[in-house]
């Protein structure tokens, strides 16, 4: 398939910052979405020696794999609170939460720090969405793209209130796997519309429009990528990547 438009490929990745923006705000967004990284909700949580042994690192595990794009989770040093924890911070109120030890007491915290009417409920569809996305992780490993698309559907089935925009990105990337490019496109969009300040999903778009032959959009996700997280520049896949649209767009000039 020929490319939508050919390009010389020699200001490949200097996309300018409006035109990052005028993307990220061409997508439509919903409720808290819309937030820039500068604007969300922090929660950190101390892995310090005490809150660290009372299982702090796995609460920020959970607490990373449930998280909506607006909600930031980081780890952090001691919050003075030793022996109530594993203890954690919501910013910018300040808020400290204690005793989240377990992942219902984490996907709880996080239900209550996204305004959810449901608490229990809503963590438990949470929680039980990462354990299907963790699963399909696994078999994404091996290769085996229709079992992460039934796995991850049933996840996104499951309406989690959190941590889809993750999903539906490695949806796209099963159904890439599969050849259904058109399927693939789709979920990296709604990926997008969820998290419009997400790279990996815009790296996710990107290898569907280099499947679909859509070089200079491929080019244009991947910059966009690159002015989100810079750091993916030294990452050898997206090396890898970047190569390979060189070569796609030099083989379209010559034509």
């Amino acid at each position: 398939m020929e490319p939508t438009t050919k390009s010389s490929g020699a200001h490949l990745l200097l996309v300018s910052s409006n035109r990052t923006k005028n993307q990220v705000k061409s997508t439509p967004l919903k409720a808290s979405s819309s937030l820039s990284p500068s604007e969300k909700i922090e929660i950190r949580v101390c892995t310090n020696r005490t809150c660290r042994k009372q299982g702090s690192l796995d609460t920020l595990q959970v607490l990373s794999g449930i998280a909506p794009p607006f909600v930031a989770v980081k780890s952090c040093g001691c919050l003075g609170r030793c022996g109530s924890g594993p203890n954690i911070v919501i910013l910018p109120e300040g808020a400290f939460m204690g005793h989240c030890g377990t992942p219902s007491k984490a996907a709880n915290a996080m239900s209550v720090v996204c305004g959810i009417d449901d608490v229990e409920n809503g963590g438990e569809k949470c929680l039980e969405a990462l354990a299907l996305r963790k699963r399909a992780e696994d078999e994404m490993g091996r290769g085996d793209f229709a079992l992460v698309y039934d796995l991850l559907s049933q996840a996104i089935d499951l309406k989690p209130f959190g941590g889809a925009h993750i999903m539906y990105k490695d949806r796209s990337a099963a159904r890439l796997g599969l050849g259904d490019l058109n399927g693939a496109l789709e979920d990296a969009k709604e990926a997008l519309t969820l998290a419009p300040y997400y790279p990996e999903a815009y790296v996710c778009e990107g290898d569907v429009f280099m499947a679909m032959g859509r070089f200079n959009e491929a080019e244009e996700s991947y910059s966009i990528a690159l002015e989100l997280e810079p750091s993916i520049r030294r990452s050898k896949s997206f090396k890898a990547r970047i190569a390979k649209l060189r070569e796609k767009l030099a083989q379209a000039n010559t034509c």
